[in-house]
């Protein structure tokens, strides 16, 4: 019995630990976010991320919390997903909430703003700014019941893909484009004939001549969806979205319901995606435009500083206009604009020459 003594003691430590360790676990409530995406699961970064952020959070929770995802479409056209989240038809979405800017002006301004500031310093604004304060004041305001978390975060975009070159403003008038967010209200007010489709409805439109020119993305996605094939100029650099971001929502009623550990595993689980997205989509860029180069003869071509100086003219006449129509849009972009004001002191010091510090 002397010698049994030590094991058997040592046993239930072990398995009073164990308890400890896995206690909280077993009491927790199991949770299944349905989650329906926007953008394909097999769209590099874009879409990638999503299957990233399932491992991780699966994992660990003890499977407290589990992801079923729903690629686009399969539970409702990726427009919808944010009514979806909050009316509890489903507890969880993936989608830019810039889709929302017919109800929520403001929301185009959380998912790229043309001219503003390269991704580190959006995303601080975001984390260490008022822009998540005001984020999720935006959604709240609006009577949404979802809690929206920072996700997916993208490389500069290309500026486009066009069947023909454009050479001078004039080429712009009456152009069936495809063009996203404010950027789009740039060369609509340019003269362009634009339009807003999702990623899957691109292609055909191109190829049966119902757009003459598309943006979309960052190279890796947008040479996964073809473009190259029916419009051979790509244009540079990403002066409508030199950083894209891209949210998860979660319903609120669902988020109250998760344990203070499994509300944490969340938020790290989502912070680990803007660190595994912004490393994942700056790196694979410059193979693909290599590629394009060589395998589809693409022809890259830069925007002419007049051409660049038009569309930041444009852009501040349209940001005037916004401001004027909404009032929170307005305070959300007055505090934008004051966060890029105090970051300049560092940044024209820090970087190589920067356009904005000659101003």
């Amino acid at each position: 019995m002397s010698k049994t003594k030590p094991l058997f003691v040592v046993t239930i430590v072990l398995t009073l630990a164990l308890f400890t360790m896995s206690g909280t676990a077993w009491a927790e409530k199991k949770i299944l976010l349905k989650l329906p995406m926007a953008f394909s699961t097999a769209l590099p970064t874009l879409g990638d991320s999503v299957p990233f952020f399932k491992k991780y959070v699966e994992a660990a929770s003890e499977n407290t919390i589990r992801v079923k995802i729903y690629e686009p479409g399969k539970l409702m056209p990726a427009f919808e997903i944010l009514d979806a989240v909050s009316t509890g038809k489903v507890n969880a979405g993936y989608w830019a909430s810039g889709y929302a800017a017919g109800k929520i002006p403001a929301a185009e301004l959380f998912t790229a703003i043309p001219f503003g500031q390269s991704l580190p310093y959006y995303l601080g604004w975001l984390y260490f700014g008022n822009g998540g304060k005001l984020y999720q004041e935006m959604y709240d305001r609006a009577g949404y019941n979802v809690k929206v978390f920072p996700f997916c975060f993208l490389a500069p975009e290309t500026a486009g893909w066009f069947k023909k070159e454009i050479k001078k403003p004039e080429d712009l008038k009456g152009l069936k484009i495809r063009f996203f967010g404010l950027g789009g209200k740039v060369l609509s007010k340019l003269g362009a004939s634009v339009t807003t489709v999702p990623g899957g409805e691109i292609f055909p439109s191109l190829e049966k001549g119902a757009l003459d020119a598309t943006e979309f993305s960052v190279p890796a996605i947008d040479t996964k969806l073809g473009f190259y094939k029916v419009a051979k100029y790509n244009y540079f650099p990403s002066w409508h979205q030199p950083a894209t971001h891209l949210e998860l929502l979660v319903n609120k009623d669902t988020w109250n319901s998760m344990s203070p550990r499994q509300q944490a595993i969340m938020q790290l689980a989502t912070r680990a995606v803007n660190l595994y997205s912004m490393a994942k989509s700056y790196s694979e860029q410059g193979k693909v435009v290599k590629e394009n180069i060589k395998k589809h003869g693409t022809i890259n071509k830069t925007w002419t500083p007049e051409m660049l100086s038009l569309f930041k003219k444009t852009w501040n006449q349209v940001i005037e206009e916004e401001t004027a129509k909404d009032a929170f849009f307005k305070k959300v972009w007055d505090d934008y604009k004051s966060y890029m004001e105090e970051c300049k002191p560092y940044e024209c010091v820090a970087h190589l020459p920067r356009p904005q510090c000659n101003r």
